[in-house]
């Protein structure tokens, strides 16, 4: 199986692969479904207790949309104080804090290390692999999952299965789900089941988030699904967007050391310093990501948000002013603001965007627009082009090992559950730690006597 092949877009077509059992088993002691980092995970939990782990995933190969993630550079996680680095899960702190307590940011650069993959943490607290790759890890530890050490049992990958929404207690005991597989309709009795099915960003790297609807008519509470760690799309001066000459000329063009501030519903603040993208619709980028959750929220509540953006965020105001208002004689406000603040390019260009003329033309008016220029968001872009997603299974229907209350023996992990975080080895962190948190909860039902026999 070639995990760092480049990534098919479009649906899986079913077809046998070389390596794969052509065939579900007829019963499995626990069938993981989704092979991320959540899944894999559980697995691994699971295969070193001596338990036997089946993962069926509708791909061809595990871990897609984690090499991706790693694409640019593998963000595994982050260094920051574990207070702050807890704070990062907003309102569902609570739920998660014991599971990242237990498997948090050192504890995933221990696990890495056994791995034979060592860390080093980056100038901001981002912590990445030496050599910034996501495939020799995804390599290392699939080796481990195959061939674990003593007393562990090896996880079976059954790829090319999309697990069609079945989730109906087996008369022998256990779970009954139904997959299609290269050889059409197969079914499996799982004693115990572990959901890691994802959010549904990114939805040809598997994660499409059909399992909302099946769940929910399986009574599951399911909050809605949103986009997080996204993209907006901007009003521009009139409502209608930008302008085509902003779209031809700048759309991809970074905007650095730029401020972006925020006052959103409720009397949150926010305000931080970075870089995004201007984009043919809107913004996205690093700093867009960090306010998304706000954003989104507040354009939900309130049918559109404005952001103020500071183009020179290192200058005082009473500098920007004197220089605006400096004599510029014959020449031109694009030659004067470039000479004298250093401003051009795209800034320049999204000030004359959305600035009047009667502002452009005041020295006042410009120099605050120049540090705090409204910038209208009115959507958020479309799930399939976020990071991430926002909304899914409630905590509430959950115990404190991840076991759904309706359905005792079937768990749930990762980005499926309802959480939402930043970028910054924040998302990966939380779904290696639920996996881990409902691998648990397998092995200790199953100590108890939950297990159904085959």
């Amino acid at each position: 199986m070639s995990i760092g092949a480049t990534l098919p877009p479009g649906p899986v077509v079913p077809a046998p692969v070389s390596g794969e059992r052509e065939s579900a088993p007829r019963y499995v002691d626990v069938a993981v479904v989704g092979a991320g980092p959540a899944g894999l995970m559980a697995a691994e939990v699971l295969g070193a207790a001596g338990i036997a782990a089946h993962v069926f995933d509708a791909m061809p190969s595990v871990g897609r949309k984690f090499l991706l993630a790693g694409k640019g550079g593998l963000n595994l996680t982050h260094a920051e104080p574990i207070e702050a680095f807890l704070d990062r899960y907003g309102t569902r702190r609570a739920a998660l804090e014991p599971l990242l307590r237990a498997f948090g940011p050192e504890a995933l650069r221990d696990w890495a290390r056994g791995l034979g993959v060592e860390t080093f943490v980056g100038s901001s607290q981002r912590v990445f692999p030496v050599d910034f790759k996501a495939a020799p890890l995804l390599r290392a530890w699939l080796h481990r999952l195959r061939h674990p050490g003593p007393g562990g049992v090896p996880v079976q990958f059954h790829m090319r299965r999309r697990w069609l929404g079945g989730l109906t207690p087996a008369p022998l005991g256990g779970w009954r789900l139904d997959f299609n597989g290269p050889q059409g309709l197969e079914a499996v009795r799982a004693a115990q089941v572990v959901l890691a099915l994802g959010g549904a960003s990114w939805p040809r790297l598997g994660s499409d988030g059909a399992w909302v609807a099946w769940l929910q008519a399986h009574g599951v509470p399911v909050a809605p699904l949103r986009s997080a760690n996204c993209g907006f799309d901007a009003a521009g001066r009139d409502g209608q967007g930008w302008s085509a000459h902003l779209r031809e000329r700048f759309a991809g063009a970074p905007l650095k050391s730029v401020a972006l501030r925020l006052a959103a519903p409720g009397g949150v603040v926010f305000e931080r310093k970075g870089e995004f993208v201007l984009t043919a619709h809107g913004v996205e980028g690093s700093l867009v990501y960090a306010a998304s959750a706000l954003l989104r929220d507040a354009i939900e509540a309130q049918g559109q948000v404005t952001f103020h953006l500071n183009l020179l965020p290192d200058w005082p105001p009473e500098r920007v002013r004197a220089e605006v208002a400096h004599p510029r004689g014959s020449r031109s406000l694009s030659s004067h603001l470039k000479s004298r603040l250093g401003l051009d390019g795209v800034k320049t260009a999204l000030l004359y965007e959305l600035c009047t003329p009667s502002v452009l033309h005041d020295p006042d008016a410009l120099a605050q627009a120049i540090q705090a220029l409204p910038v209208i968001l009115k959507a958020p872009r479309p799930i399939e082009e976020a990071i991430s997603t926002a909304g899914g299974v409630r905590f509430e229907a959950l115990d404190d090992a991840l076991m759904l209350r309706s359905h005792p023996g079937v768990f749930c992990a990762g980005e499926m559950l309802d959480w939402e975080a930043p970028t910054g080895g924040y998302l990966l962190t939380a779904c290696f730690a639920t996996g881990r948190a409902a691998g648990q909860g397998v092995r200790a039902r199953r100590a108890r006597g939950g297990r159904a026999s085959g």
